[in-house]
């Protein structure tokens, strides 16, 4: 059953990458749809630079650092006083996943092909819709989202 939901965002972010966006926009408007869909679509923008491991720099992975964002989202505070501690918890708890199913979180060394040729977008597809599937599995694990029914 939990396969549903995790092929079900695997796909969605998939569809997003394939429609143009970025690896981290792509992440991250397939689970504003799930976690917040009344959030406004155009928080997108604040992935855009993300992209290419920030911005073509070949850092860490977008569709990494779009996790951690939504990460956040579940479990980030909303003012200094909160402890912050859950949410790095879960942060390095999916970092450390994300690490131990590709070997690295660099973006250069994920995707080694040139920047945007054909190659390059096909293998950040199938990153970015891993990197999905793997955090809704997580998700679900930490008992972060529900399966749906």
């Amino acid at each position: 059953m939990e396969n549903d939901l995790a092929t079900e965002m695997r796909n969605k972010a998939g569809e997003n990458f394939r429609n143009g966006y970025n690896c981290a926009e792509s992440i991250f408007d397939a689970f504003r749809e799930l976690i917040e869909p009344d959030l406004d679509r155009k928080l997108v923008r604040l992935f855009t630079g993300y992209g290419g491991g920030l911005g073509h720099a070949g850092c860490m992975c977008g569709a990494l650092t779009a996790s951690a964002a939504i990460l956040g989202m579940l479990k980030g505070r909303t003012s200094a006083e909160e402890d912050r501690e859950a949410c790095y918890d879960l942060s390095r708890g999916f970092h450390d996943k994300f690490e131990e199913k590709f070997s690295v979180t660099c973006c250069r060394a994920l995707n080694p092909h040139p920047f945007d040729t054909k190659e390059h977008l096909r293998h950040c597809l199938k990153i970015t819709g891993n990197t999905a599937k793997l955090l809704t599995e997580y998700l679900i694990e930490k008992n972060l989202i529900q399966q749906k029914a």
